[in-house]
Formats: structure tokens, C-alpha cells, sequence
């Protein structure tokens, strides 16, 4: 056995909680004792430089490159291996540039622009009919995809408590399938607000096709500039967009909805959370989500208690998350011959992996899906038990 292949075997020993078979060279090594649950080749041995640096970013970029396979199912192997993510190696010192980017206004809607705006005829091939790219809400094991989330679109509106001609915002609206729906079924005035070109040209056409023009605007703008929007809103909303935000800006992300909800009014904030605090994984900063931080639940809370947001209820949504990417994994490799034909053989292995592993960290808990129900002050004229 020459040398890199040994130290590289020597690493991968300690992802010993389920055992597995690695390949490489002809030669079958176990890592772990028992039968294997899964199998992966080694084309060549990675550095060991590389799996120290970030062995995240030394795993995800050999798969992207084709230098490992797994035989059998991307999903099940990774939801094997990931439970102990714990053992990754990440050395945020060399890595300063690509953990740590800029939060100033130019630079975030760079990293959004970098992924939304990827194309909508992509992201068209793989989300469902509403164009939700968020968790969905399974009520049943029958639910489709888009049962899901018709359901969870369904389900926040009825946590916000809405009458007829309130006013609604969607911070981070994405192609405005909530706002549609809260127009149609509640009479409401709603604005949301987008950093994602691709987003705002095509929530502006649903608005047009839904002849909606007299209930919906949908905005190119930064949360910053929400206080010198001059607008009041009873409602806010926010799904999936606080990963976007960046640590360092998130008292300026509660203080402008703060400054912009009525008194009494509700908010409902809906998130990618962790346990704890950590500043992101590398390989998912590098190619899928650049700049992004999925925030704990206990900094979220203590921000909302220091600027007087009362809590009415949180709920986590984790497992909804799992079942939620299978989906879009499954609607991606249905329709990769189109996708195929939209980019090269290293992306799609690049998004497979994104899809599966982000399904596998929620199964092992690595992180969860909060939605935290907040009123600005006191409101004691809602209903005393759950309404929703």
C-alpha cells in the first residue's frame, strides 16, 4: 500500500458508527466492524492535506470530479456516513476567505443571485407546480410533493391569524406562491421582497396571470431598506431566508422588521436552525449556498426577546425537511436528460449531492426547521389556544 493511500485510510478509520466498505485499487478495506451498510470506490486517494484542510470540501469535490462512487444509493450512503459529522476535519484558518465572506449589501445578492438566479426553467424541472423551494408539510404519507406544500403555504397563513384587507409582507418571497395564495384566500395586501432577478421577473408575471395587480407588488430590495420603505404591514413572513443573512447581521434583520410591524402585529419566521452555533460547512459555501449560516435556535430567541417580540409558539418541522428534498431529488433525476442538456456532468453530481446530503443531515438531525410565531409587543386579542 503506497503512502497517500494509507494515510487516507488511516483518516477514514475513525467514521467507525456504521460500518462501511471502501474500494480502492482492487483491494476491499471495512472501515467500522459488522456488515457493511453501504460501498464506495476510490478512484485514486485523496490528499490528506486536502481531508485535514476541510474534509467536507475534499469529500464533495472528489464526488463532483467523478474520483468516488457509490454503489448503490447516494442517499442511504451518505445518511450512513453523515451522523457522524462531528469527525470532519475543518481548518477555518485556511479557509478564512470562503467561511467568512462579506455581509454588505453588494456581496449578499451576489451569493443569492449565484444560486436563484440559476435559471427558472431549471429550477421549473424539480420543485413542484407552486415553485416552493422550502420545506413542505406532509399531513398524510400520501401526500405528493405538491400536496406538501400547498399544505405548509396553507398552514403558515392560518398561523398568521389573517382578516381581509391586512397587510402582508414576505421577506425573501422567492416566485411568491404564499403571497398568491393569501391574496386569493384572505383579501390581504401584500408585498414581497427578493434579491433573485429570475425570481422578480416571474412572481411579477404570476401577478399579471392572476390579474392580482390591485393586491400584490413584489419588490427588488434588500431587507436594510425595509424602515425607508414607508410602509406598515400587520403580517410578516419569512421563509428560508435567514440563512442568507449572516450572523453579524442578525440584529439588523430583527430590528427592520421591527421597526416596519404595527403593534401587536404578527411574525412568523421560518428557518433552517441548528443546536448550536457554527459558522457553515465549507462545501456548501463554496458551491451551493455561498455566505450561508443556518442560525441556532437560541440566538434567534434571545434577539426576539431583547426587542420586545413576545413568543406564541415554535415548532420544528425537521422531518417534513427529509422527506421534502427526497422529492426534489427524485423530480431531478426524473427529468436529468433535460437537465443534461442545461449543464455539465460535475454539476449534476455537484446538485445530487447537494440534495442528498442536505436530506441526510436533516434524518440524523445534524440541523432542523423552525418556525418561530412572534407578536411585537403584547397582542392579547388573539384566541388563548392554537388556532391553526
Amino acid at each position: 500500500m503506497d503512502a497517500p493511500e494509507s494515510l487516507m485510510l488511516k483518516f477514514l478509520q475513525k467514521f467507525d458508527n456504521r460500518p462501511f466498505l471502501l474500494k480502492i485499487n482492487n483491494k476491499e478495506h471495512l472501515i467500522g466492524t459488522g456488515e457493511p451498510v453501504f460501498k464506495v470506490k476510490f478512484k485514486r486517494p485523496l490528499s490528506i492535506s486536502e481531508l485535514t484542510k476541510s474534509t467536507s470540501l475534499a469529500l464533495g469535490e472528489a464526488y463532483m470530479r467523478g474520483d468516488i462512487e457509490i454503489e448503490g444509493d447516494l442517499y442511504n450512503a451518505l445518511d450512513n456516513f453523515l451522523n457522524q459529522r462531528e469527525k470532519f476535519s475543518t481548518n477555518t484558518g485556511l479557509l478564512k476567505k470562503l467561511i467568512f465572506t462579506s455581509t454588505s449589501k453588494k456581496n449578499q445578492q451576489q451569493e443569492v443571485s449565484s444560486h436563484y438566479d440559476i435559471g427558472n426553467d431549471f429550477y421549473k424541472l424539480w420543485l413542484d407546480e407552486t415553485m416552493s423551494y422550502s420545506c413542505g408539510y406532509f399531513k398524510t404519507k400520501n401526500d405528493t410533493l405538491y400536496d406538501a406544500q400547498v399544505n405548509k403555504v396553507d398552514y403558515t397563513l392560518k398561523k398568521l391569524y389573517l382578516k381581509e384587507g391586512m397587510t402582508l409582507l414576505d421577506i425573501g418571497c422567492g416566485w411568491g406562491y404564499l403571497l398568491i395564495t393569501a391574496a386569493k384566500k384572505y383579501k390581504i395586501k401584500g408585498v414581497g421582497i427578493t434579491l433573485s432577478k429570475e425570481q422578480y421577473q416571474e412572481f411579477k408575471t404570476r401577478i399579471s396571470k392572476e390579474h392580482l395587480e390591485d393586491y400584490l407588488t413584489v419588490e427588488l430590495m434588500d431587507y436594510r431598506d425595509l424602515p425607508s420603505y414607508n410602509k406598515k404591514f400587520d403580517r410578516i413572513v419569512s421563509i428560508g431566508m435567514l440563512e442568507h443573512v449572516g450572523r453579524k447581521n442578525y440584529t439588523e434583520f430583527i430590528k427592520s422588521a421591527k421597526k416596519i410591524l404595527v403593534s401587536g402585529g404578527i411574525f412568523l419566521l421560518h428557518y433552517i436552525s441548528a443546536l448550536k452555533e457554527f459558522d457553515g460547512d465549507p462545501w456548501i459555501k463554496k458551491y451551493i449556498f455561498p455566505g450561508g449560516v443556518i442560525p441556532s435556535l437560541r440566538e434567534i430567541i434571545t434577539l426576539f426577546s431583547e426587542y420586545d417580540f413576545h413568543i406564541l409558539d415554535v415548532e420544528n418541522l425537521r422531518n417534513h425537511y427529509t422527506k421534502t428534498l427526497l422529492c426534489w431529488n427524485k423530480n431531478f433525476h426524473n427529468n436529468i436528460d433535460k437537465i443534461s442538456k442545461m449543464f455539465d456532468k460535475e454539476f449534476i453530481r455537484m446538485w445530487e449531492m447537494y440534495l442528498c446530503s442536505c436530506a441526510a443531515i436533516f434524518h440524523n438531525g445534524v440541523v432542523g426547521l423552525h418556525q418561530i410565531l412572534v407578536t411585537n409587543g403584547i397582542n392579547n386579542t388573539l384566541p388563548m389556544t392554537r388556532w391553526y
